[in-house]
């Protein structure tokens, strides 16, 4: 099959994570992270007007993956404009020493590569070693810091991340096991497309057991409760550009893989339906998150809880299933992205400018930093939900969809929403309004990859394009 349009997505990362290994100097390889984020994103666009290449057994591009990639690929692009910016700030001022730095900007390009193999990948197996790669190099970057803190919430993410990986490995074995009778020895038997089209003849009964382990497994990447021990550290204590990718990509990686396995399940008719798991796991994590939110005082670590919760309400919308919940969470999934990464530029330049994550201590910023602080309120109001935001349109669809189905769940997916509502506006107060408080260091200018996710979010509450709209539409016939 023809690879062009998918072997610079593939190669532009693992090319420039060799190469910046290499080189020496920060500013140099700032730039040339860039550079290469640049590139990959204007490859994965170029899915969209190049012909696509057939399946192979190893890669795959469809319409579910795209939508993955092109997100992933802009996200990791304004969040290595972000992190030019910020870790050299850090740099300057003794909290990160060259020496720290030294693979930083090859790690990065490292992470995006095993994020995009695992989104194009047609093999069960390759998927499961490409999210472990990016696993990995984010928990380097966890701990860079080299702190106390830092070590403890890298080492904890390595370890919870090692024993999710484990029973993913472990749902993915059992699968190949069912399938094998159907479709061979090797690799027939790991190839997705075929296991989508051999799915109806596998044995139910490991079927079953394999999503249950998949969904425990990768569910521990996704952040669901009582699996999600491991983020609110590893955002609290990682450098914020980070703290934007966690949030913004690796949980969605992760949850692509769910997704797979749930359209594969749902191909054999005498399985048990996936949706139920999903929804009492999506409840309990948006929920939890919720009354969470309240006890934060760390600026970092309170987002990461809502980032747990909107995990919760993605997963919740996709294992309540059919075209409008499917087509709400896919909208939600990609708003969440946008917003939360939005969150973590302003927050992480917030953080630098106050010299602390405290709460207590960030205060008034609409005073002190009026562009960084109008930003950040822009930021917290959306993910809050409030209209006109693209955010609002996908919670009103998947709360309106379950109303319609299932009004008892609809209760409890809005008294879940409203709790957290409740806690954004109280933090959305204390840091952007009244009297400033807390040390000043030297100004720093509001990100600009912070306004440009804004713009779009806001843009996709007022309107859809119909391009857009029919595409994730058919995404959402895609998935069950």
């Amino acid at each position: 099959m023809s690879l062009s349009p998918i072997i610079p997505i593939l190669l532009v990362p693992v090319g420039s994570a060799a190469l910046l290994a290499l080189l020496p100097g920060y500013r140099l390889t700032a730039r040339l992270n860039v550079l290469a984020s640049v590139l990959t994103f204007l490859a994965a666009v170029a899915l969209f007007v190049l012909p696509r290449p057939e399946p192979g057994n190893y890669l795959l591009v469809d319409d579910l993956n795209i939508v993955f990639i092109v997100l992933n690929c802009f996200v990791g692009l304004t969040a290595a404009l972000f992190s030019a910016g910020y870790i050299g700030h850090e740099i300057e001022t003794g909290r990160l020493t060259p020496v720290y730095v030294r693979f930083y900007h090859a790690m990065y390009q490292l992470m995006m590569f095993g994020m995009n193999l695992a989104l194009l990948s047609n093999n069960i197996g390759l998927m499961w070693v490409a999210i472990e790669l990016a696993t990995l190099t984010t928990v380097l970057m966890v701990g860079i810091y080299r702190t106390h803190e830092a070590l403890e919430a890298a080492w904890k993410y390595f370890i919870l991340g090692s024993v999710g990986i484990a029973l993913a490995l472990f749902g993915t074995i059992l699968v190949y096991v069912a399938a094998q009778p159907v479709l061979g020895d090797g690799t027939p038997s790991m190839v997705w497309t075929r296991l989508v089209a051999g799915a109806p003849r596998f044995d139910p009964a490991l079927l079953n057991l394999a999503f249950v382990f998949l969904l425990l497994g990768y569910g521990t990447k996704v952040g669901l409760v009582p699996l999600h021990a491991w983020l609110p550290d590893a955002h609290a204590e990682g450098p914020t550009p980070i703290s934007a990718v966690l949030s913004g990509l690796l949980l969605n990686v992760a949850l692509y893989a769910v997704l797979r396995f749930k359209m594969l399940v749902a191909a054999q008719p005498e399985a048990l339906a996936p949706g139920p798991l999903m929804i009492g796991m999506g409840l309990v994590s948006l929920i939890f998150a919720g009354f969470m939110l309240y006890r934060r005082r760390d600026v970092k670590r309170f987002f990461a809880y809502s980032s747990i919760e909107h995990m919760g309400i993605i997963t919740f919308a996709f294992g309540m299933g059919g075209p409008l919940a499917n087509f709400a969470g896919l909208l939600h999934m990609v708003m969440h992205s946008l917003t939360k990464s939005a969150i973590f530029f302003g927050v992480g330049n917030a953080a630098q400018v106050k010299g602390t994550q405290k709460f207590a201590e960030i205060r008034g910023l609409s005073q002190s930093h009026p562009a960084l602080g109008w930003g950040l309120a822009l930021g917290i109001l959306a993910i809050a939900g409030m209209p006109p935001f693209g955010v609002f349109l996908s919670e009103f669809l998947i709360v309106t969809s379950t109303f319609a189905r299932t009004p008892a769940l609809a209760l409890l997916l809005v008294f879940g929403l409203l709790l957290a509502f409740g806690a954004l506006l109280l933090r959305l107060t204390s840091l952007v309004f009244g009297p400033p408080e807390g040390s000043e260091h030297p100004a720093r200018a509001a990100p600009v990859a912070l306004y440009l996710h804004m713009a779009i979010v806001l843009t996709a509450g007022l309107y859809l394009p119909g391009p857009v709209e029919h595409w994730f539409q058919n995404v959402a016939r895609l998935l069950g």
